[in-house]
């Protein structure tokens, strides 16, 4: 795990759609809630400039996180996040306590290795398809991965690699199997390229003469209907 990312929030009292919207016209603060842990929802404000700086690391979005209130820290995640469609802009953000003897569930990242040393791609003319880019996971607070990895070297294709074939750390459980064996779904899989062969070169030039043979007959016809008229 990698070493906790800390934001350091203020306590909002004016609450409501409308502050919510003059907190974000001023435009250097975002509004924000934590929730969960059998506490009391705590509604709250974090400043533009360190969110940002935050979520330009990979692990804050599935990573425990140390969120500062009144100097007291408290360790969450985020479960939602909202942003302004048009400028991308976050509006909203929704962390949750997590309880260090209580399973959570949180999404994590795929990293895909050895993709240029795959054998469907490297020796075979085979493509990567990712499906999944992320996964989510249920697990407790001390056995959270920052990611899962993926080896890709030895994968065919025609080949997949699916969620049950994921190698994971002890204590973690991929929520979807818990649902069904129908749910073990493709995460990564490689495809064969089509390749143009001499063959399709030669057909394709047989279709072009054919095509000009006939264009040649209809010219001909023509001709010689124009003559009979004149006649």
């Amino acid at each position: 795990m990698s070493d906790n990312i800390t934001l350091t929030a203020e306590l909002r009292e004016d609450v409501g759609k409308g502050a919510s919207r003059r907190l974000r016209r001023l435009g250097n603060r975002v509004p924000a809630i934590i929730y969960g842990a059998e506490e009391a929802p705590i509604t709250l404000t974090l400043a533009v400039n360190e969110l940002t700086k935050a979520m330009e690391q990979e692990a804050f979005y599935s990573q425990i996180l140390d969120v500062m209130i009144g100097g007291k820290a408290s360790q969450a995640v985020v479960r939602d996040l909202q942003r302004n469609p048009a400028s991308g802009n976050v509006q909203h953000i929704d962390f949750m306590r997590i309880s260090a003897n209580k399973e959570m569930q949180v999404s994590v990242p795929l990293h895909f290795i050895n993709e240029d040393l795959c054998v469907g791609v490297r020796l075979n003319n085979g493509a990567i398809t990712h499906n999944l880019t992320e996964v989510e996971i249920s697990c407790l607070p001390a056995n959270l991965p920052e990611y899962i990895e993926i080896n890709m070297e030895e994968v065919d294709t025609g080949s997949s690699i699916h969620l049950s074939d994921l190698v994971l750390p002890d204590g973690v459980v991929i929520v979807a199997l818990t649902h069904g064996e129908d749910r073990d779904i493709p995460v990564v899989s490689v495809t064969t390229r089509r390749v143009e062969t001499e063959d399709d070169e030669g057909e394709g030039d047989e279709a072009s003469a054919d095509d000009a043979a006939d264009d040649a007959d209809a010219a001909e016809g023509d001709s010689e209907d124009k003559g009979e008229e004149e006649e």
